[in-house]
């Protein structure tokens, strides 16, 4: 991934500077102009600095706040902002500066990389001993068993990055020393990787308890031990479109009845079905929530992601299904880690 400094220059540059680094920006040629606070002020392309030289009388020399561009197309992280952030996109703005509530330029988001820019913290848990994949999880933790090329965690980043992400929290336990070692603070992917460390295994959303300086007001929340190329845009979009408290991605598990199935009132048969197959909905250890949803979450006290489910619920809240279409596999016993292998090749991520 490009530094996106690489797309930044300051307001009292000259021309020639700009040149150079449109030049090393290649297809991806445009700057943002900043000011010593690093302040968004405007654009350059190429295009402005040709007119420039052409049409005024410019030179090299000439500082390039003289021929900038204002009011550039920009994002305002933290902003729910995900139709505008569509919208950019379908219009084919490929580049756009995201920007902080000072307008101090933060980040350079390049559609050609990513797939949507997402106003989502992203949690993985990922502090578990995985017992069940033992002698594999004796030295090495789950979640860094390379799947293909790389960590199982590795690929569950590097799909959330494709989408936008880039605020992520990861929960260790269990040789936690390593995934930190393995994953470092994210700078040099252009995100932030915070961790939060479980002193004793607090289940699924214990450790989110302790984490009270989320970026944004929705929260993604996943196990790190999944293998999916889900689509996550679709995901959030489903999630605001309904209105929702908490959705749960869900995956489709089919039940087939060997024998006819009989409904009765009273000792009546009222209709039967010859070998019916009843297709239920699991749990896929991926959910949205609301950030305040979170906020009666107890520090340092054992909680699962199913107690707030069952918790939302009897409250009245809004707890949505999200069905996943694509592929969709946790990797727990060895029969599924050997697979991962197999399929990894033909996901299309």
């Amino acid at each position: 991934m490009i530094n996106f400094k690489k797309h930044i220059i300051q307001n009292d540059a000259i021309i020639k500077d700009a040149l150079l680094q449109l030049n090393d920006l290649s297809l991806d040629a445009i700057l943002f102009v900043v000011d010593n606070e690093g302040k968004l002020v405007g654009s350059i392309t190429d295009g402005d600095i040709r007119r420039s030289l052409i049409n005024n009388n410019f030179n090299f020399e000439h500082r390039v706040d003289e021929i900038v561009q204002s009011s550039p197309k920009s994002i305002k992280k933290g902003e729910l902002n995900i139709n505008k952030i569509i919208k950019f996109r379908e219009e084919f703005f490929r580049i756009i500066p995201i920007v902080d509530h000072n307008n101090i330029v933060v980040n350079v988001i390049n559609f050609r990389k990513i797939k949507s820019y997402l106003p989502l913290d992203a949690v993985i848990m990922a502090g578990g001993k995985g017992s069940r994949l033992l002698p594999l999880t004796k030295l090495t933790p789950k979640p860094l068993l390379i799947v293909g090329d790389k960590p199982i965690i590795e690929h569950n980043i590097d799909r959330l990055i494709l989408f936008g992400i880039d605020d992520f929290w990861i929960s260790i336990n269990y040789l936690g020393d390593q995934i930190k070692k393995c994953l470092g603070t994210g700078q040099e992917n252009n995100i932030s990787i915070d961790y939060v460390t479980e002193n004793k295994p607090l289940g699924t959303l214990g450790a989110v308890a302790k984490i009270n300086n989320f970026k944004h007001n929705h929260v993604l929340i996943t196990n790190s031990d999944i293998l999916t190329n889900m689509n996550y845009e679709r995901f959030f979009l489903d999630f605001i479109n309904q209105d929702a408290d908490m959705s749960i991605a869900t995956v489709p598990y089919e039940v087939g009845i060997p024998y006819a199935v009989l409904e009765t009132s009273d000792n009546r048969v009222l209709s039967f079905k010859e070998k019916p197959t009843y297709t239920y909905f699991s749990n896929a250890g991926i959910y949205l929530v609301k950030k305040s949803i979170l906020d009666d979450l107890v520090e340092d006290e054992f909680y699962n992601a199913t107690d707030l489910i069952e918790k939302l619920i009897k409250q009245g809240k809004k707890v949505c299904s999200y069905p996943l279409t694509e592929y969709w596999l946790d990797i727990g016993k060895h029969t599924d880690y050997e697979r991962a292998q197999n399929d990894i090749n033909n996901i299309k991520f």
